[in-house]
């Protein structure tokens, strides 16, 4: 299997037939792409932190993951996200599953389970219906860059 990268509108395409709970997302710092030969058996997007107190400009989020169960696929897109956004200078990657989900691509990708992060559901005026099961989240976290002493963002 090959990592290439993508357009968010294809991304988002395969999240959006694909995906068991989300759509796709609005925008992108990058997607990537997960083909067996020719057949793309999964995808991710990655860009900023949803959370305006984690979006510091140093930290990634992996938005969406979704793939059609090939094995290892999950950590394959973990690692390759984990890999770009350190090369884009990004110091820490993190990203979210619902309570009920194992996390297994996750810890086998080097993420920490940070706790739960979040309520059941959107809060504020609109209260968007956006399909997620109304149940708590775990955020995971990965550094990507040996923090500083004294740096903030660890």
């Amino acid at each position: 299997m090959e990592i290439r990268p993508l357009i968010l509108r294809e991304a988002n395409a395969y999240i959006n037939a694909n995906h068991r709970h989300h759509r796709g997302t609005a925008g992108c710092k990058f997607a990537l792409g997960l083909f067996d030969n020719e057949n793309m058996v999964g995808c991710a997007v990655c860009g900023r932190s949803v959370s305006r107190y984690l979006d510091d400009g140093f930290t990634c989020e992996i938005n969406r993951v979704c793939t059609n169960g090939a094995k290892n696929a999950c950590s394959m897109l973990y690692d390759a996200c984990c890999r770009v956004a350190k090369e884009m200078g990004y110091r820490k990657i993190i990203t979210y599953t619902l309570q009920s989900e194992l996390g297994t691509s996750l810890k086998a990708s080097g993420f920490s389970n940070d706790g739960i992060a979040g309520g059941k559901m959107w809060t504020g005026r609109r209260k968007r219906n956006t399909g997620v099961p109304p149940e708590l989240k775990y955020r995971w976290v990965k550094y990507l860059k040996k923090q500083k002493e004294g740096d903030l963002n660890k």
